[in-house]
């Protein structure tokens, strides 16, 4: 991608992730908030994250004819277009169940963006270059989004402003896709023979395909789950000031982020499964590091920098067993699995800490990190030969 209008729509997919990371990141600074607001529960809360849940379902089962029907620019078009939407509705509606409502339209263009960037970045020629840095601008995203939050809060204006201020992000994301939504890069994907649905049953069928689904669920969700909780664990469960709470969830979104644009250097040092063994080990440490108490400061951004390998190897490693035609609706599979896993766990966290309070969530975290682990051994062990290989070695 030498050319200019090509460096273009590499820096608005790079800018689309930056908006979803401080969407997502964003989040759970305001989760006290909503509590207060509509009077919940941390179980009643979790309604939210379950009505994203039904949204990236349906982006799991529709990605693939989506992209094949409209090509990535007009669906990127559609995908910012509801999240602008949910985040207006979000900003301005005083009653909850509107609210749930708005969180399907959130989850399904979150989840049609996060699947279709991926499938095109790691189909492209540079995808190995090209997809530490993409999710490395979802953790800078991720590192703004609390940032906005905190500082809105201080000043006493109001969560519905940090809403306001992320609708217009998107709505600004919007208008350069529609710019650039007939250019090459965007165009429709080639079909296979058989329809979409039926190339998305033959990769389906493929135990590399479900096995890097769980992985990217498990992965993410504990992602999620970290940066949801971690505020209202810390301030409401351990009695840290808000402002440190706060510092705190960035500094776990920016470790994620130094070790997503670290990525491409680290992997090509270790090789990928030294990589991610030493990054499951950091994890598992530093998570039971935070269940135990230990400084959040450091614990945090520990698990940020241990979780930011996972789903760019995940990603390029499933392309690399299967064939060209079914790399679009696997990848599309894995990236909607991982959405699922976003709202999922953190919501079943959620109805856990309910019961047993906000400081238990560290500690439910750990046997999901021994699970993801064992999910990954497996991933490898899948009986599957290389048949589109792209440049990420896989020894150090």
């Amino acid at each position: 991608m030498t050319d200019s209008p090509g460096h273009l729509r590499v820096g608005m997919a790079f800018s689309a992730f930056v908006v979803i990371g401080a969407v997502e990141g964003a989040f759970g600074v305001l989760v006290p908030s909503l509590l207060d607001t509509f009077d919940l529960s941390t179980a009643s809360v979790t309604l939210l994250l379950a009505s994203q849940i039904g949204g990236y379902t349906l982006a799991a089962l529709f990605n693939g004819v989506v992209h094949s029907r409209l090509g990535l620019g007009r669906m990127l078009v559609v995908a910012f277009s509801l999240l602008a939407s949910a985040l207006l509705v979000y900003a301005l509606t005083p009653r909850w169940d509107l609210m749930v409502a708005g969180g399907a339209a959130l989850g399904l263009g979150i989840g049609l963006i996060d699947a279709g960037l991926n499938t095109a970045v790691a189909r492209h020629e540079a995808g190995a270059a090209l997809i530490g840095p993409l999710h490395g601008f979802y953790g800078v995203g991720a590192c703004v989004g609390p940032v906005i939050a905190t500082t809105l809060l201080a000043l006493e204006s109001g969560w519905r402003l940090v809403y306001v201020v992320l609708a217009g992000l998107v709505g600004l994301l919007l208008l350069g896709v529609w710019r650039q939504r007939r250019v090459c890069l965007w165009q429709r994907p080639p079909t296979a023979a058989g329809g979409d649905w039926r190339v998305l049953g033959q990769a389906l069928r493929r135990p590399s395909v479900r096995l890097g689904g769980l992985v990217l669920l498990c992965a993410v969700g504990i992602e999620a789950s970290i940066g949801t909780w971690a505020f209202s664990v810390q301030h409401l469960g351990r009695s840290q000031p808000a402002v440190a709470a706060g510092i705190g969830v960035s500094l776990y979104w920016l470790g994620l982020t130094i070790g997503r644009f670290c990525f491409a250097g680290l992997v090509t040092l270790l090789g990928e499964i030294r990589l991610m063994a030493c990054s499951l080990g950091l994890l598992l440490a530093a998570q039971i590091g935070w269940s135990h108490g230990a400084v959040p400061l450091v614990t945090l951004p520990l698990m940020g920098f241990a979780l930011a390998a996972i789903f760019p190897a995940t990603i390029l490693l499933i392309p690399q067993r299967l064939p060209a035609h079914l790399a679009p609706p696997a990848v599309g599979f894995g990236t909607s699995a991982a959405s699922a896993g976003a709202v999922l766990l953190p919501a079943s966290l959620g109805w856990i800490a309910a019961g047993s309070g906000l400081p238990a969530v560290p500690a439910l975290l750990v046997p999901v990190v021994l699970g993801l682990a064992v999910l990954y051994g497996l991933l490898l062990q899948a009986p599957e030969p290389a048949t589109n290989s792209l440049p990420l070695p896989r020894h150090g």
